[in-house]
């Protein structure tokens, strides 16, 4: 089985910094590309970020020059460092797996959820 853990959520003023871990098992995590989604109120869950099993990343535009994606392959963990936090960052992250035609495993962990006030 699948399964993913999310941590690290919070509540901060805008401009803090937040670091989100999502410790991964049930999967050969090293061949693996990892990603992180969110869901605000009243929105469809997004795509946020994505780091390939190489290590190479991609980011939505909102959140370029202010998020980084990483993994830590020995710890099979994915992280999320948010920096300059805005107000309309607050949503449930969660993290998951992408499959091989991109989409994201259906198997969902119980999220974390970031809160930033302004």
């Amino acid at each position: 089985q699948v399964q993913l853990v999310e941590s690290g959520g919070g509540l901060v003023q805008a401009g803090g910094s937040l670091r989100l871990s999502c410790a991964a098992s049930g999967i050969i995590f090293s061949i693996n590309a990892m990603g992180w989604y969110r869901q605000a109120p009243g929105k469809q869950r997004e795509l946020v970020a994505r780091i390939g099993s190489g290590g190479r990343t991609a980011y939505v535009d909102s959140v370029k020059g202010r998020f980084t994606i990483s993994r830590d392959n020995a710890k099979n963990t994915v992280y999320l460092q948010m920096n300059s936090l805005k107000p309309e960052d607050t949503a449930v992250y969660y993290c998951n797996v992408f499959r091989w035609d991109n989409q994201p495993m259906a198997s969902w962990g119980q999220g974390t959820q970031v809160t930033v006030s302004s």
